[in-house]
């Protein structure tokens, strides 16, 4: 009996460290509104530990992620792509992150919006 049940609590111990995904997969809303913004929130994110791909449409303003959920989750990479500068659908970066960024990528500023279009 007691062999049955030292067997279950490992197999149960082993179903609890593989239920986290090292390609789990992701969209966050991005603010931003050209190619050196992308090039921005990209870099961010790759520079966070565990994310694999972080892929950022201009148009869309939508950021695909494929992460390690074993060393990452999908705050810390937002909260990354706040310290460029930039702002997610959830949460604002700081001001001082916001002034940080080229006076092209000023995504707050309608008339920037505008040339972009």
């Amino acid at each position: 009996m007691m062999k049955k049940l030292i067997i279950i609590s490992i197999l149960l111990m082993g179903t609890v460290v593989f239920s986290q995904n090292k390609n789990q997969r992701a969209t966050l809303k991005v603010d931003g509104v050209c190619l050196m913004c992308k090039n921005r929130i990209e870099k961010a994110c790759i520079k966070t530990k565990g994310v694999k791909s972080a892929v950022w449409n201009v148009k869309t303003h939508e950021l695909k992620l494929i992460f390690d959920e074993r060393k990452t989750n999908i705050q810390t990479i937002e909260k990354s792509v706040l310290a460029v500068g930039h702002d997610t659908e959830k949460l604002k970066a700081t001001d001082k992150a916001y002034q940080s960024i080229h006076d092209c990528c000023k995504y707050r500023d309608e008339e920037i919006i505008e040339d972009h279009n």
